[in-house]
């Protein structure tokens, strides 16, 4: 796949929050512009796309993470009614003023890495009214700051206490209640589910792309994460902008993922803080060209990260991504991983004037130091 594409003396023009012309200072034409900033030699990048969080939740899970470090595992975590199922009683209780509230130190931090564009993710809430709260909270995000929300209906996240472990009456009611009620409100721009050993079935989760298909919502799939369930042929099947975390999957399915142009999103944050030892299959991906792209995965259980730098880091070191992917993975392809690359995810006449400018001698070093930000402004749709 095509490199970063580097333009050296390079000119960026803007009018009314779009990129006008982007390309050689010495090629440009005549403009005439009214403000002219000198970015002294500076590195010059589209603004950083976070196409996965779960940035909006009520609590945290500093418990687990202790008991983690005692020996428990993830999945016995979830299965005695702690995990996603802890923060749904969190979120539950929550005002959609909290869920604002709490998110935004987490979404300040990835912001003052140069992230202009970022997918959040219901999914805590798990019944119609408080998953409803949180994809309202996750719209306020983009009204609070100058930052491009796109948010995911992740009903099918987890299991409700209440459901009292009927997997098929649950996904029943996501499907005839809760989807349909999001897509009234307009709260969603796809829809996403958890297909995996402590998640949902195959079926299952062939039930809800239906129901989304029926409301004309493009869909998404946590997929191969801890098993490998076939979830990232499913998602290929229905056209899927994406399929997440996939250290599980086989050849068939990253053939699928090619095939239908469908994105992997990897995310070494969660692969490192649960300690998993089984890789996605990089090579395997790269061989049948399917679409990489990287995220934070911000959530308060499986992995509490905000920062874009560090993930790229992790993609590189545990992963063995190389620079160019990694910084592709945070701007086009992830831009492709949510359905918005005609408006973001590169610097192209047209496109949305959303850039980050480092104080950098390489790109490299943007994949390469820990802990350092070199930012030096960020751009949000020209200003």
């Amino acid at each position: 796949m095509p490199g970063l594409g580097i333009v050296e003396n390079g000119l960026i023009a803007a009018c009314d929050g779009r990129i006008v012309y982007a390309g050689s200072e010495a090629d440009a034409s005549a403009l005439d512009a009214p403000d002219v900033i000198d970015c002294a030699g500076r590195w010059i990048t589209p603004g950083l796309v976070d196409c996965h969080t779960h940035i909006v939740h009520g609590g945290d899970r500093a418990h687990e993470f202790e008991l983690r470090l005692a020996g428990a595992t993830y999945e016995e975590l979830a299965r005695a009614g702690g995990g996603i199922v802890s923060t749904t009683r969190a979120t539950r209780a929550a005002t959609e003023d909290g869920l604002v509230a709490s998110a935004l130190p987490r979404v300040d931090a990835l912001m003052a890495e140069g992230v202009t564009t970022m997918e959040v993710k219901s999914g805590y809430g798990l019944d119609r009214d408080a998953e409803m709260k949180s994809l309202r909270a996750a719209r306020r995000l983009g009204e609070v700051r100058p930052l491009s929300i796109v948010t995911s209906f992740l009903g099918a996240h987890a299991m409700p206490p209440e459901a009292a472990g009927d997997k098929d009456a649950y996904i029943t009611k996501v499907c005839d209640e809760m989807l349909p009620a999001v897509a009234t409100a307009g709260l969603a721009d796809a829809v996403d589910a958890f297909c995996d050993n402590i998640g949902f079935t195959p079926e299952q989760v062939t039930r809800v792309f239906e129901a989304a298909k029926a409301l004309g919502l493009r869909v998404k799939l946590h997929a191969e994460q801890l098993s490998n369930q076939h979830g990232a042929a499913l998602a290929a099947r229905y056209g899927a902008l994406s399929a997440d975390h996939l250290e599980h999957i086989d050849e068939e399915g990253a053939m699928a993922l090619a095939r239908a142009g469908t994105v992997a999103v990897l995310l070494p944050g969660a692969f490192y803080f649960v300690r998993e030892t089984q890789k996605p299959p990089v090579d395997l991906l790269r061989r049948h060209g399917v679409h990489i792209a990287i995220a934070s995965d911000s959530n308060p259980g499986s992995c509490p990260l905000t920062s874009l730098l560090m993930t790229m880091n992790m993609a590189a070191t545990l992963f063995r991504l190389t620079v160019d992917e990694c910084l592709i993975g945070v701007t086009r392809e992830a831009a492709r991983a949510l359905g918005r690359l005609d408006d973001v995810g590169t610097l192209e006449t047209g496109k949305s004037c959303d850039l980050a400018i480092w104080d950098i001698e390489r790109p490299a070093e943007l994949v390469y130091r820990m802990g350092f930000n070199p930012i030096h402004a960020r751009v949000w749709r020209g200003k």
